[in-house]
């Protein structure tokens, strides 16, 4: 039998109101994700994929069409409900890690795990487990001010990892990082799609990225192109 996505785009329009003009962010988009793929969304700045992350990682509604998170269309969603379902499959990553400054490493990995009703003493054990799987066994009681950069990304994937989600989204996981620390994080996150069979998205211009993944998918003026 034919694998079913894990996420579908069905002509997916965002448009988005400036005083009188409409300006079209996605324009009919169409997109297929299956479980356990390696994709790339790719493109320039104002080619729509910051647009089509928000719909593929459920953080927006479309203004037309629908979503569907493993044939659920979630598009007309109040956002309680949007968020349960979006913490439970969905792990997030962002450039800029957004951390909370004022937790350790395991505060911040556990914080998500909160939401989701489990009890602290299974937190806290699956957030130990979680930073060791980064490499940071010995960084845990580390706040992230005290840490590099790589390490607060290695943070932000065991942060992500803490529901034990289906889909990891990766929106430009290695653009504050130096080549090196790049290359280890781009590293984590194959070895997340090998290994621990996670579906992993990246959002990314960096042609250098999307090479390495198994599917790229190039966006311009909100249509893909490829």
């Amino acid at each position: 039998m034919a694998k079913k996505p894990v996420i579908e785009l069905k002509n997916v329009w965002k448009i988005y109101r400036m005083g009188d003009v409409e300006v079209p962010a996605l324009r009919g988009l169409n997109l297929k994700i299956y479980p356990q793929e390696f994709v790339a969304i790719i493109g320039a700045s104002g080619s729509g994929k910051s647009t089509a992350m928000n719909m593929v990682g459920s953080l927006d509604i479309p203004t037309r069409g629908s979503v569907y998170l493993d044939g659920i269309d979630i598009s007309h969603m109040d956002e309680s409900d949007l968020a349960q379902v979006r913490g439970k499959k969905i792990g997030f990553i962002f450039q800029q890690f957004n951390l909370l400054t004022n937790l350790t490493a395991l505060g911040n990995v556990m914080m998500p795990m909160i939401f989701q009703g489990i009890s602290k003493e299974e937190r806290l054990e699956k957030a130990e487990n979680l930073l060791k799987l980064v490499g940071l066994g010995e960084r845990m009681t580390h706040r992230p001010k005290e840490m590099s950069g790589g390490e607060q990304q290695r943070v932000a994937i065991a942060r992500a990892l803490a529901n034990d989600p289906e889909i990891i989204l990766a929106d430009e996981p290695t653009g504050n990082l130096d080549s090196k620390t790049g290359k280890m994080i781009m590293d984590l996150l194959v070895n997340l799609n090998k290994k621990e069979k996670k579906t992993v998205i990246i959002i990314t211009h960096d042609t250098k990225i999307a090479n390495v993944m198994e599917r790229r998918v190039r966006l311009f003026d909100g249509k893909i192109v490829k």
